[in-house]
């Protein structure tokens, strides 16, 4: 598959494609070229996109995805080793789900005492 149709497969861009390409996440070897030089991409690099796609909505980082994947593929990845990992994200998440409360919560303030004294504008006064 060109770049094109493993673009329109997997749902993601030609830029995310090579993007993942320079980050190490997927690889297309030398002989893995057409003789113009096009990329030639192995369906397996559709299966990869998948995965990877599938980890970015657990939050995962493209560094994270990376490391596991390849923990993965070298038969290392152990569930059990990995849950404190996947307990300390949910913690994350739980700070950033209150500072966002937080921030929700002071918007709505400032929207009810607007006109007048309203948050947003004292914080421009200084």
């Amino acid at each position: 598959m060109l770049i094109g149709e493993i673009a329109a497969k997997s749902g993601l861009s030609r830029d995310t494609i090579r993007f993942y390409e320079k980050q190490g996440l997927i690889q297309v070897g030398r002989k893995e070229r057409r003789f113009n030089n096009y990329k030639e991409y192995p369906p397996a690099v559709l299966r990869k996109l998948a995965t990877i796609k599938s980890l970015k909505h657990y939050g995962f980082t493209l560094n994270e995805i990376k490391e596991s994947i390849e923990l993965w593929e070298t038969g290392a990845f152990d569930c059990v080793e990995e849950k404190p990992k996947l307990l300390q994200r949910v913690e994350e998440i739980e700070k950033q789900i209150q500072q966002l409360m937080l921030i929700k919560h002071n918007l709505l303030r400032s929207i009810e005492n607007c006109p007048g004294d309203c948050d947003v504008v004292k914080s421009l006064r200084g």
